[in-house]
């Protein structure tokens, strides 16, 4: 039908992404797990790709949360960094102690 006035383009039926319903599952904040403390990282992704439901105040509470559960590689420092890898390296090359000499007069 290309070229008929008001016929060509628009929204086919069937065409896109199949929509996911989402299971609403209850988020518990402070479930704490074989002494572990939660981490909101898995949870987050699951709401991101429409596999659970969460209300804005429980995303809120969520995002509050990364900053102290995961570091990110900035917050570290560059030269807390290299200093970390030179001690490691350091070590690897350390001298040994000298033999131990014991005099046996007997």
């Amino acid at each position: 039908m290309a070229g008929v006035k008001g016929r060509s383009g628009g929204a086919r039926s069937g065409a896109g992404r199949k929509k996911v319903e989402p299971v609403p599952v209850p988020l518990d904040l402070a479930q704490v797990k074989d002494g572990e403390p939660f981490d909101p990282r898995p949870t987050l992704e699951l709401i991101a790709l429409g596999h659970m439901e969460a209300s804005p105040q429980q995303f809120k509470a969520l995002t509050a949360l990364l900053p102290y559960t995961n570091i990110k590689k900035g917050d570290g420092g560059k030269k807390e960094e290299q200093a970390g890898k030179a001690k490691n390296a350091a070590s690897k090359f350390a001298p040994t102690a000298a033999p131990k000499l014991v005099v046996n007069n007997r």
